[in-house]
């Protein structure tokens, strides 16, 4: 749809805004950073706390179980009662739960400390995305502040295991969470300073109903998800997706009738909101999907300790930071279309790059590889974030953030499920032949099962028959490696051929917002852009 009505130019941030997001970046970098900041704290908490088998895996997951349950429900509150407000709440609520988790005396009470920081992120996320969308009225500017969004949400999942090594060589195993303390308070002094408030005036009351429901909904799917990756196809889990899909449908329908919903469904009647999730989607099915076996060949067949295989994994992280504010200028040049499908295309290139990987292979493939498939991917999550946030009508930004970061949640599940199982069902038959005979059956399972299994069996074997063993389950890792990278490099030739067919043509236009001067977006194509034009002004304060 085109405006032909007079819109005067959005009025562009100054020092301001631009220091109000240094602020933002603080919460965005701790809430990625603790997705993996504890992978290296577990074998020392074990042995302080005793966790049983059951309780390590709760510590591990429960944090981002009650993040992806409650991401939704806090965009649309944050909708209702102010972005800054909820913003703010969370950073106190995240900075008390992690000294309680560094303090913690228990399993029960780490688990209990690791799930209210995760309520405490799900605050964090989707505030940070609004406020972006809310402080920078100027498109350019925008795709610009959420470039470097984006970089430091990466940035954070790839320090977070380096920083916990560094701080686990000097103090205990509890510093891991105190690293968030002094950066919640920074943002709660300069937070009240810096960021406007921002909030929905006729957003209504706050649907329970709705929000119990995609709670509902997230957490069994992405429980029964995570569940089929580790243990492989079980009643329990699938039963998990199942309900979690029922919840799903009666959280939609209930966004379409109730009077004041949470969800605003108008926005995936906008082409460039829905592909845009789904492109994030994609690419963190890929990244999530195949981090898991590159960062295990780092230490399971070059043989790194933790800290040198976390320090390697950054180097990529450090050499593509730049690709975002990149693929931001490209878009502003040519049909953001092809600069996404050609991220996309970069990054299924770098996949298929690293698959030629052997257990010989030189460190510099691996990690020119990763190179490659991270700037491709920043580029198309950069871009898709940007032209998300464009299509939201700004009273509704809150929302559309937290079901944006929702889709990243999923995707990274999904990845990590669907292709953990191909390249765990690779390693299995590749390895089923090496196994010696004469094994017992509960050591011969062992092998079959992981390669870290196969590398204790393979300690305990008597001279050559413990190294042709581990030689072979080395191999055989590596071969569902590459398995997964090809289909990693398979969905995102997928995600390019969709940015080609669906967003071809689409662009993020002025339209009239509060008093003219704010900036939404309408798809160029499809008449519901005109919804923005007519929302309600956001109130400040």
């Amino acid at each position: 749809m085109t405006f032909t009505s007079y819109t005067p130019p959005a009025s562009r941030a100054g020092r301001r805004e631009w220091t109000a997001l240094v602020v933002l970046l603080l919460p965005c970098l701790l809430v990625s950073m603790d997705v993996s900041v504890l992978y290296f704290a577990v074998p020392f908490l074990s042995e302080e706390l005793a966790p049983s088998g059951v309780q390590q895996l709760w510590i591990l997951d429960v944090y981002g179980f009650v993040l992806a349950g409650l991401l939704i429900t806090m965009g649309a509150l944050g909708d209702r009662i102010g972005r800054r407000k909820l913003l703010l709440s969370g950073a106190l609520l995240f900075g008390v739960a992690s000294v309680l988790a560094a303090y913690a005396q228990s399993a029960g009470m780490l688990i209990a400390a690791r799930a209210v920081l995760g309520i405490g992120g799900a605050t964090l996320m989707p505030s940070t995305l609004a406020l972006i969308r809310n402080l920078f009225h100027d498109a350019e500017q925008r795709g610009r502040a959420i470039a470097i969004w984006s970089g430091a949400t990466m940035a954070g999942i790839a320090v977070g295991p380096v920083l916990s090594g560094v701080l686990l060589e000097h103090f205990w195993w509890g510093s891991v969470f105190l690293i968030n303390t002094p950066a919640m308070v920074l943002l709660l002094t300069a937070g009240p300073l810096l960021l406007p408030e921002f909030k929905n005036p006729a957003a209504g009351r706050f649907d329970l109903a709705g929000a119990l429901l995609s709670l509902a909904a997230m957490l069994p799917i992405v429980y029964g998800v995570k569940e089929l990756a580790r243990n492989g196809l079980t009643a329990p889990p699938v039963l998990a997706v199942v309900a979690g899909l029922a919840a799903a449908a009666a959280f939609v329908h209930r966004q379409r009738t109730a009077r004041h919903p949470m969800l605003d469904l108008e926005l995936f009647r906008h082409r460039a909101y829905a592909v845009s999730v789904l492109m994030n989607l994609l690419a963190m099915f890929a990244l999530v999907g195949s981090a898991v076996f590159v960062t295990q060949y780092f230490q399971s067949v070059r043989g790194m300790s933790p800290l040198e295989a976390a320090l390697w994994n950054v180097v990529p992280t450090l050499a593509v930071g730049g690709m975002a504010p990149v693929a931001t200028a490209l878009a502003q040049r040519m049909d953001r279309a092809f600069v996404i499908a050609g991220g996309f295309l970069t990054a299924a290139g770098g996949f298929l790059w690293v698959s030629r990987t052997e257990t010989d292979t030189g460190l510099w493939v691996v990690l020119l590889g990763g190179c490659i498939y991270g700037a491709g991917l920043v580029m198309v999550m950069s871009l898709g974030t940007e032209l998300a946030l464009g299509v939201a009508p700004p009273q509704r930004a809150g929302s559309a953030s937290a079901l944006l970061e929702s889709g990243l949640e999923l995707g990274g599940a999904l990845g990590l499920a669907l292709l953990g199982t191909l390249g765990n069902a690779v390693y299995r038959g590749d390895i089923a032949g090496a196994v010696p005979g004469g094994l017992p059956a509960g050591t011969a399972d062992t092998v079959r099962e992981t390669l870290a299994g196969a590398a204790a069996v393979a300690g305990e074997l008597p001279g050559r028959a413990g190294e042709a063993l581990l030689s072979a389950a080395r191999t055989a890792y590596v071969h569902g490696l590459h398995a997964a990278l090809v289909g990693s490099a398979c969905v995102l030739v997928l995600g390019a051929l969709l940015a080609l067919v669906l967003l071809k043509g689409v662009r993020i236009q002025a339209v009239p917002g509060e008093g003219g001067a704010e900036q939404g977006a309408a798809d160029a194509l499809d008449a519901p852009g005109a919804s923005a034009a007519g929302a309600a002004p956001v109130t400040r304060s």
